[in-house]
């Protein structure tokens, strides 16, 4: 009896523990996987993840957009005007010309600025920061460009902080008299996601709640070294290339809704839309898996031919998507769910109205279905929106006038509230003064 009652003691521990395995691996494969089906059992063992969050993005900016028209070759230029076609590759547009050109596109600045509260950001502010993976540490100094410090993990890390600065530098370069731009000195991350968002940091994109992090454009803006991407311009181009009929190539679009990513990056979230729109006569959604040559064969769509599909769905990943401004470019309905993640350009998004240019849905896709329906039994509303979207982002918000206004605008607003850096330091070896920094020209 005695040996008996022991076994016993020991087999429901035991039992209880292999449970709770069986269910940890369960997970662990469910968040990793990136196949197009998943067991709907392993489906209701994950957490929520990031399909919940604590509070999505609504942008109310729609007068930032009251200012945009097409303006006829045959106007006079008494008052200079954006043209598309003549201003959208001036990278050197004069900040009055900046302002006129894009309203709305500064508002996170502004809203950097006014969190300070009045605080000046110190040098000790930087000093005191943990440097994480993929942060950098910079400075302009009389209109040159200083890398400080630089913690890289890898290749990956190494091409994105040298779009990055690339992009500032371009801004730089491109006005008059680059030595009138103020001095600073500044961190930023390359990383999805900055490890401290209560820090005075330049990131690719935030939450609401982060409101000390300053919004940057991010790398992809330069280049992004992967298949079917490449420089953004080139990007730009070949897209617009493709409108050259009448109607833009509205006709030959697909009737469809297209995504392709990969679900692990954002599980729930992700996998939900998949679970709604997989297999339905409306939709093409794929997983991708990019170790594997069949799926990158059969499934893999370069940005240019994403614009052949009528309807594009956009969904976050570990925090932002760097893919949304490629979809933007597109003369397509841009599908989204509701937003965490914000950039600095998400201010233009219009969700209803006669300036809407992409579609809202909620964050779980429930409704995906009846808005794609609605969209399909009325062609010209959502022609409307797709002509929208490219009139806002392909031709103005997304150009490279656009992006290098706002890296000037960036290192301006700053300046206002940061402190004067210094540019040689006290060798305390030889006592001789020493440059901080390599110039961005050695860097390279």
């Amino acid at each position: 009896m005695y040996l008996r009652l022991r076994s016993n003691s020991l087999l429901l521990p035991a039992a209880f523990l292999g449970g709770i395995a069986v269910v940890v691996l369960f997970i662990v494969y469910g968040t990793r996987s990136d196949y197009d089906r998943l067991n709907p059992a392993i489906g209701r063992l994950l957490p929520a993840g990031h399909c919940l969050c604590r509070s999505s993005v609504t942008f109310k900016c729609t007068t930032c957009l009251d200012s945009i028209g097409t303006i006829s070759d045959s106007v006079i230029d008494t008052v200079w005007e954006f043209r598309y076609g003549r201003d959208d590759g001036n990278e050197g547009l004069t900040p009055d010309q900046c302002a006129h050109a894009f309203p709305g596109l500064f508002e996170d600045i502004k809203r950097a600025k006014d969190a300070r509260g009045g605080k000046k950001i110190e040098k000790s502010d930087l000093d005191a920061m943990v440097v994480y993976k993929g942060m950098v540490r910079a400075m302009i100094y009389a209109g040159e460009l200083y890398v400080i410090e630089v913690h890289c993990m890898g290749d990956d890390h190494r091409r994105k902080v040298v779009a990055t600065l690339s992009s500032v530098y371009r801004a730089m370069t491109a006005v008059a008299s680059r030595r009138a731009l103020p001095n600073i000195e500044f961190f930023f991350t390359i990383e999805d996601m900055a490890d401290d968002p209560n820090t005075p940091l330049w990131v690719l994109t935030r939450r609401i709640q982060d409101e000390m992090v300053w919004l940057m454009p991010d790398f992809g803006f330069w280049s992004w070294n992967i298949e079917g991407i490449g420089p953004f311009g080139q990007v730009l181009s070949e897209i617009a290339a493709r409108d050259t009929d009448p109607d833009g190539g509205w006709s030959r679009k697909i009737p469809k809704l297209v995504w392709r990513g990969k679900p692990s990056f954002n599980f729930k979230l992700r996998r939900a839309l998949l679970d709604v729109a997989s297999g339905k006569p409306w939709a093409d959604v794929r997983a991708i898996q990019w170790q594997s040559e069949t799926s990158m064969r059969e499934s893999f769509l370069s940005s240019v031919n994403y614009c052949d599909y009528m309807f594009l769905a956009h969904a976050e990943g570990r925090s932002y998507s760097a893919a949304l401004k490629y979809r933007q470019a597109c003369r397509s309905v841009v599908v989204i769910h509701k937003m965490q993640w914000i950039q600095h350009h998400h201010y233009l998004l219009v969700s209803n109205g006669t300036q809407q240019n992409f579609v809202e849905v909620e964050r779980d896709f429930s409704d995906l279905e009846s808005k794609i329906a609605y969209l399909l039994q009325h062609p010209d509303e959502a022609r409307r929106i797709a002509d929208n979207g490219v009139k806002v982002f392909r031709e103005r918000y997304l150009t490279a006038a656009a992006e290098a206004c706002y890296w000037r605008a960036l290192i301006r607003g700053w300046a206002e509230v940061s402190f004067e850096p210094e540019l040689y330091e006290m060798d305390e070896l030889s006592g001789q003064a020493r440059a901080r920094g390599l110039r961005i020209e050695s860097f390279m």
